[in-house]
């Protein structure tokens, strides 16, 4: 059992749930994840921002079950609930 994989996966599953709020920011709002963040968090939908960028983690885990790759999948999800903490402490 190689532990790398799911450090691999933890590590995807964060950049991703990253990438898709920043891209929904982007696209359904005049915010920026990274230069308004204070604003977000003063207006308390961070947690909703992360959470629909945590949809990415579902094509990614079911992408890595397809390809064999259990480990990183498990990975995703112990990213995906790490999001899930965080958001409740943000």
């Amino acid at each position: 059992m190689k532990k790398t994989d799911l450090l691999i996966g933890l590590f995807i599953g964060i950049v991703s749930a990253l990438l898709g709020a920043s891209l929904f920011l982007a696209f359904f709002t005049n915010y920026n994840l990274f230069r308004d963040f204070e604003a977000i968090r003063a207006e308390q939908i961070l947690g909703k921002v992360i959470t629909l960028g945590a949809i990415l983690n579902i094509i990614i885990f079911f992408i890595l079950l397809k390809k064999n790759k259990e480990l990183m999948a498990r990975g995703v999800v112990l990213s995906t609930i790490v999001l899930a903490i965080a958001t409740l402490f943000l």
